[in-house]
Order: structure tokens, then sequence, then C-alpha cells
């Protein structure tokens, strides 16, 4: 499959820059997976469209203000690092620029409180550095950084909480699991009033997420690994509405590709701690599954294919183009799609 297959073009003011004042009040595309057909509504309609006994599984990790800045010890050159993955000791896979002005060995001073040694250079920008500070280092990182807010979004966000979801509960990614944003405590309680059964799973965003295609055939591109976690719990739930036939639905595509890690590794759902690079592109046998609430996604992005490895690429593209012309508003802070 060729790249240029997942192409569209998008002007630029349908970019959402910032939030909308409601969470729920966000527009919402519903698309039938095997008809193509497809409907407007607003978010917080989704409590007329899902019955009792339906899943929602919500990945419930918390974003790190996870992109710090300091000077390189020997020049004062400005060195940026995005916090990618915590790989254990004090050391971090990072994100970095600019790339070229960083060796094995280089110091990077951020305050009083925190430093870093490069400790490898890989590819792609990607550094591992190790930390040395004074007292917790995640309390210092939440002090010093900012929220990583995508580079197509240049507006300043004035509530950092709106890069969170309001069921955030651990502390470690470098994105929002932006489908989840959406959800207000008040809806959350209202699917629940109704019998709808919400499961959190927890997977860190990485660049597994969001890092780009660069591969011509998309079958040659690798993804990066990320850390989920399901608890047995979950597990359990999980298997229990599998057998008994009740839909599953995953908010966003990171709950997704938890579950189907999952299950297309043990048979089942199951509890496990460890990482995925679980890449999904058309031709992908769901497992999971029945639907998902999800954005807009970028061009020629692993998002957009795993979309279309749901409901069928041509779908996809029509909804998007329906989804352009009524202004519908794209990305991480723009409106929903929900998937059935």
């Amino acid at each position: 499959m060729n790249i240029e297959e997942f192409n569209y073009e998008l002007p630029e003011e349908l970019i959402a820059q910032s939030p909308i004042k409601d969470r729920s009040s966000s527009k919402l595309l519903v698309l039938d997976k095997n008809t193509g057909e497809y409907q407007d509504m607003i978010f917080k309609d989704i409590l007329h469209l899902f019955n009792k006994g339906d899943v929602l599984v919500l990945n419930n990790t918390k974003v790190l203000p996870a992109r710090i800045f300091g000077q390189k010890k020997e020049t004062n050159a400005h060195i940026e690092l995005l916090l990618l993955k915590d790989l254990g000791s004090d050391t971090w896979e990072c994100l970095s620029k600019p790339f070229k002005r960083l060796d094995v060995g280089t110091i990077i001073n951020f305050n009083d409180e925190l430093e870093a040694e490069v400790v490898s250079k890989e590819t792609d920008g990607i550094v591992k550095v190790k930390f040395s500070y004074k007292g917790i280092f995640l309390e210092i990182i939440e002090r010093l950084g900012t929220m990583p807010l995508p580079p197509y979004i240049h507006e300043t966000l004035k509530d950092q909480g709106r890069y969170q979801t309001v069921y955030a509960k651990y502390l470690g990614s470098s994105a929002a699991p932006t489908a989840g944003l959406h959800f207000t405590k008040e809806l959350l309680k209202a699917l629940e009033d109704k019998g709808v059964e919400l499961l959190y799973v927890t997977l860190h965003v990485g660049l597994g997420t969001f890092r780009p295609v660069m591969e011509e055939d998309i079958t040659k591109h690798n993804m990066h690994s990320e850390e989920y976690e399901i608890t047995e719990d979950v597990a359990k739930k999980l298997n229990e509405a599998k057998n008994e036939g009740r839909k599953i639905y995953a908010v966003g595509t990171t709950s997704t590709r938890t579950l189907e890690a999952n299950i297309s590794k043990y048979g089942q759902f199951t509890s496990t701690k460890e990482s995925t690079n679980i890449y999904i592109y058309p031709g992908y046998q769901f497992k999971a599954i029945d639907g998902l609430i999800t954005n807009f996604h970028l061009p020629k992005s692993t998002l957009i294919m795993l979309v279309s490895a749901l409901a069928g690429r041509e779908n996809i593209l029509n909804a998007y183009e329906h989804a352009k012309v009524s202004g519908y508003r794209f990305f991480s802070f723009g409106d929903a799609m929900l998937i059935r």
C-alpha cells in the first residue's frame, strides 16, 4: 500500500488551535463502518448511542509537561528535550532538538535541580539521557516542563488542564489521548447511570503514536514501542463482555492498540504491564473492539491507517471530505468521530 492512499488536503483554518469551552459540545460524526453512511451529531449525544451493557474502554494516562529546555554545558547552546519513555535508573529516551549539537557525554543543564548526560545517540533525533537531580524527578519536571502540544498548534494554551482528560491518572505520556478530551465527568456519570460499563487501561503515549510515516510503502514502517498496562480486574471484565457478546468500544487509538495488542498476543484479555509496537493498517482483522471514538487524524499518519483498517479507507476519506465541507475542526483539539 502506498502512503499517498492515505493522503488528503486540509485547509489550515480547519486545524483546531484551541479547545472549545465545553468539552462535550464538540461536533460528532457518526460513521457506520459497514455501509459508510454517516450523520452529524454533538458529542454529548453519545449518551443516546450506547446501550446498557456496552463497554467503553478509556486510556487513563496523564500527560507529562514533557518538553524541557536547557543549555549545553560547554557552549550554552539551547537544547530542547521531549521526554518519551522512562527506561529506568533515571534514564529516559528523548526526542532532541537540535540533534546535531549533541554527542555521547554531552551535559545539559536545566536549572540548579536538574541536569542530564547524553548516554547514547540513536536515529531520527532520539537520544538516551541520564538525569541527575535534587529532589523528586517528576515534581521537578512538572515545575520545569511545558505541555508537549503538537507543532501544528500555534496558539498558547491558557489552561494546561485542557490537554488532559478529566480521568487522567497515571503520569507518563508525551501527548494526550485526544479522543478522551471530549468527555466531562457529568457525561461519564450519565453513561454509567445508563448501564454502560467504563473500564480503564493505561498506555503512555510516545513516539509510536505521533511519529510520521516516512516509507512510501506503508508496510515497511516500524512502530516505536509504548508501555501499556491492563489490570486483572479490567481483563476479567473485558473477557466477560466478550464472552457475553456485549459490544466493546475503545476511546481513542491508544486504547484500541492496547486492547488489540493484548488479545492478539494472548488470545484473550490478560492482565499485564509491558510494551507494544502493534501497527494496525488495512488488512488487519480486529479481535478486541467493535467500535471506536476518535478524532480526525493527520494525512499519511498511522492513526488514519488504523481507522481505515476499521471502517475502510474509502469510507474514512469520504467521511473526512464531509467533515471538511461541514466545518468540522481537525486534530488534537478538534471534533470527534464515532465508528460503529
